[in-house]
């Protein structure tokens, strides 16, 4: 209770957590798959997928889950997506 009220009256300062978002075209352009076939290859529409590249919606939960993977490692990703 005292953090709280020092940080609600300014003499302490709160903790920030910055968030990196994805680029998913990045991702997506690393992998050389075309919109369709990568939208198809992560279970998505293509206009869902198109929302992220143009950074009008980000991906949450499972999705962001599996494209930070897909950053690190897309074959692996692929490979078993496809199996």
């Amino acid at each position: 209770m005292r953090q709280a009220k020092a940080i609600r009256d300014g003499k302490l300062e709160g903790r920030r957590t910055t968030v990196n978002p994805i680029d998913v075209k990045a991702v997506r352009e690393r992998t050389k798959l075309s919109q369709g076939e990568f939208a198809a290859a992560i279970n998505v529409s293509v206009r869902t997928l198109q929302n992220w590249e143009q950074h009008r919606r980000s991906p949450t939960g499972p999705a962001a889950a599996l494209l930070k993977v897909m950053a690190t490692a897309p074959k692996t990703v692929i490979k078993a997506l496809h199996q």
